[in-house]
């Protein structure tokens, strides 16, 4: 069973939006689409479509770690996202 630690950024970013953890955990998991963060290259990008927020764009940015721990870094709602790349998150790629 995979791990999660959460910084201190992640976990105001949380509280600050109304994003649960299960959301987040379901967005690294299982994500639409992922990509390497430009600036920090062990970082991952990982966006998710939330019915619960209009079907807006969940960014997760993480690190994986040994043993199956996830360590989440930020996370935010990325309305960018969503009008730029709208097809290609519904698609999957």
């Amino acid at each position: 069973m995979p791990a999660f630690v959460y910084t201190r950024h992640a976990m105001n970013n949380m509280a600050d939006r109304g994003i649960d953890r299960a959301l987040v955990e379901r967005t690294v998991l299982a994500p639409e689409a992922t990509e390497p963060d430009p600036q920090y290259p062990e970082r991952v990008r990982a966006y998710c479509a939330v019915p619960e927020f209009g079907g807006r764009i969940l960014r997760v940015v993480y690190v994986e770690e040994p043993a199956l721990t996830y360590r989440i870094i930020t996370l935010f709602l990325d309305r960018g996202r969503r009008r730029r790349h709208e097809s290609q998150i519904r698609s999957g790629g």
